[in-house]
Order: C-alpha cells, then structure tokens, then sequence
C-alpha cells in the first residue's frame, strides 16, 4: 500500500537529548523551524520527510553518522524492516550515543524511583497523540519510547480530517496520524503492554507504577485530560494514573521562580528549542531535556500530586509552594 510506505520521519532521540555543543552553539543565534524535504526511494516512491534546523547541522557535519528517526518505526507499523536500503538511510533504534557523565551527576533521586515516565499529550477536544519516555533515573539513558497516534472517537469524519489538518497539517505529520491511529482504549491496552514488558506495573490488580513515576509539564495531561478521555472512551480511570510529578513544581522549588510553562524553563535554562512545539514526540522530548539539566543541576524529584483512590476527582497536591 501507498500509504503504508510514506515515511515520515523527526530527528534522532541522541541527537535531541544531547545535542553536541557545536550543534547548541550554532543554533543559539536563530530560532528552530521545521523544513520539509522530499527524499526518493529506491522504488522511486517519495518518502515525505520533516528535518528541523538542528538536524540540518547535524547532517551537515560530515563526522557525524547522524539518520533521522522513521515515524512509523515509533508506530510499530514501519513496512520496510526489510529494505536494506531504508534501514542504512533512516534510524530504527532509540539507544543513546552519548551516556550522561555519571561524575558530573550529583542528584540524589529518591530512591523509590527507578524510572521517569516523561508524558506529553495532544489534543484539547480529544487526545490525539499520547507519547511516553522512560528514562532510567540513575543514569538519565532513554531505555525505551511508546509513541501512538490517538482517534478521537466522538468526531465524524469530517471533523476529524478538519482538526488533523489544523492540528498537525502545517507540521508535515497529517499523513502519518491517518495511517497509524487508534482508537484510545486500544492505545491503553497497547501502552499496559509496553508497561508491563517493561516490569513498570505492580503485580497487584489496580496497583500503581512499579518503582517508576510520570513526569509532566503541568498538571493538565493527568490530572484533567486523561479522567476525559476516559468518559468519552466509556472507561474506567487506570490505576497508574493516580500520582505524578509535575515538573513545574519541582522548577518553582528547586530555582526559586515560577515558569509558565516548557518554553519558559528552555529559556531560563538556555536549553534551545528543538523540533516542532505542540508536536507530542518532539516536546516530551523537549521536557525530557529539562528534566535530565535539572538532575544535573540537583534537584530531587518528588510526587507533586496524588489522587485520592476513593474519589480520584479529588488531588492533594503535595507542595505548598506550588503553580496554580
């Protein structure tokens, strides 16, 4: 199918954790926009592709043996596993080039935690896009990625096509969201799959996270958006949704002043903006390069809130000092 071979493909994981300083310098003086490019396969179909300033510095430096990441592959849904072609031109692993320094770590993490589950989610009528990044706690490495497109399920189709065009359209992602969504009770079961193989479920029935937390810029992905669209999707509310660490908090306490928001923290931090803003996978990324500065910095990461098990509309927030 046509459709099934169009790949649509974002820059590396090593590559936006921890860009070179090359990179960062040269990227300090302007703003990080997505171009587009057009690349021919050897069937002489165009695999549509999304490449963002840094990435172009990157793939200019002839040192580095930098590929872009297949969007599909994310997906599990990358038709072209056997095209060895395809395989040399476009990256298919999420492991790390480059390992923090562990010399130069000197945060304390709580010792319960294991993992950061950095959460991202899109879409303000329904979630359209629900990407997670497990990072190991001790050495900041990504370990693994569940990436899916989500199918709003109370939208005809018409309206749909209408918010996928407006939402992601202008990111050159439009193709990509239509080929692998799903429906968002399917995306939850495939996600307590993935938990599950990753050992981040408690054995116990509607136990929390094992030795893992999310981390969230805000309170809004957990504490609002998910227990709706779980009612839209006729569901009951996960178990692991329960608590998180708002990483807003933990920047008010930890610095000292308030931040309204990502870009806001990327600014104060000088971390430079990489991919496309509102772009699921792109920002949680994005927040996962804050959250690994902020360790190196020394902040302690703690759960900000916590719903109450019996009446889960009701959340204590564990921080006096807190954005509200």
């Amino acid at each position: 199918m046509a459709n099934s071979r169009v790949c649509l493909l974002r820059h590396s994981f090593n590559s936006i954790l921890h860009p070179s300083s090359n990179s960062i310098t040269s990227m300090s003086s302007r703003s990080v926009l997505p171009t587009r490019r057009l690349i021919t396969s050897s069937s002489n179909e165009p695999l549509v592709a999304s490449m963002s300033a840094e990435e172009a510095v990157i793939t200019s430096n002839k040192s580095t043996r930098w590929k872009p990441m297949c969007l599909y592959y994310t997906q599990d849904k990358c038709t072209m596993m056997q095209d060895s072609s395809h395989l040399q031109r476009f990256n298919h692993s999420f492991s790390l080039e480059h390992s923090l320094n562990v010399d130069e770590y000197k945060n304390k993490h709580s010792e319960h935690l294991d993992f950061f589950l950095v959460l991202d989610l899109e879409g303000k009528v329904e979630i359209l896009e629900f990407p997670v990044l497990m990072i190991d706690a001790r050495t900041m490495n990504v370990v693994a990625f569940f990436h899916r497109f989500v199918r709003p399920s109370e939208m005809s189709e018409e309206r749909i096509n209408q918010y996928i065009e407006g939402k992601y359209g202008k990111l050159g992602v439009d193709r990509v969201w239509h080929d692998t969504a799903l429906p968002f009770d399917e995306v939850i079961t495939q996600f307590e799959e993935w938990m599950s193989k990753h050992s981040l479920r408690s054995k116990e029935l509607d136990g929390p996270l094992n030795r893992a937390a999310f981390v969230t810029c805000g309170n809004w992905d957990i504490k609002t958006k998910i227990p709706q669209q779980c009612k839209v999707s006729k569901m009951k509310l996960p178990s692991y949704f329960m608590e998180w660490i708002n990483l807003k908090d933990i920047y008010l306490n930890f610095y000292n002043r308030r931040a309204s928001g990502m870009r806001t923290m990327m600014n104060e931090l000088k971390i430079p903006l990489l991919g496309s803003h509102h772009l699921g996978i792109d920002d949680t990324k994005n927040i996962a390069r804050v959250l690994q500065r902020m360790l190196m910095d020394g902040a302690v990461l703690k759960i900000t809130a916590r719903r109450n098990r019996l009446v889960p509309d009701k959340v204590e927030f564990m921080f006096e000092n807190r954005i509200k």
